[in-house]
């Protein structure tokens, strides 16, 4: 598999599982504040990263303050964008350099592979403190694991061919 074909899965990955997670907690009994406050931060700051790749993005601050409805509109509208973006990718492109300021007010320059990478991560790092959180509510985590997105075959195309949004 090339690179470009690992970072469009991955993106993919990352799309399927903020939905896994956005459904867990929608259908918590109790739902962690705390939890929607780190969801809607990983949507803030996957618009703040398409920014500075160059790409469209709404106005949203790193830690917006959502609903679970505005978090389910911002995720959806994230999803297509990254998917879209996840087409336009070249060998090139990954190597691209990107100069921007971070929330700190510091310059930096990195590779748009490296951003990427950076993306799934950073939203899979805070994926797993929300699992925390909703076990310590005595609510069932969900199964948002790399593993399970490719062993149900929903990258088989490299980008999930559906993401299953239950409500909102």
């Amino acid at each position: 598999m090339d690179l470009v074909a690992h970072h469009v899965r991955e993106l993919g990955f990352n799309a399927w599982a903020n939905r896994g997670t956005w459904n867990a907690l929608r259908a918590a009994r109790v739902t962690p504040t705390r939890a929607v406050a780190v969801l809607a931060h990983i949507a803030g700051a996957e618009w703040l990263w398409l920014e500075r790749l160059g790409k469209s993005s709404p106005a949203v601050k790193v830690w917006p303050e959502l609903t679970l409805a505005e978090i389910d509109r911002e995720l959806r509208s994230l999803a297509a964008t990254w998917h879209t973006a996840s087409q336009e990718l070249t060998a090139s492109e990954l190597e691209r350099q990107v100069s921007y300021t971070n929330s700190k007010g510091e310059p930096w320059v990195s590779r748009v592979s490296d951003i990427l990478a950076h993306v799934t991560l950073h939203s899979s790092h805070h994926r797993g403190q929300i699992n925390h959180l909703l076990a310590a509510a005595g609510e069932k985590p969900p199964y948002v694991d790399y593993i399970e997105c490719v062993r149900r075959g929903h990258l088989d195309q490299g980008w999930p061919a559906e993401l299953e949004w239950t409500g909102g």
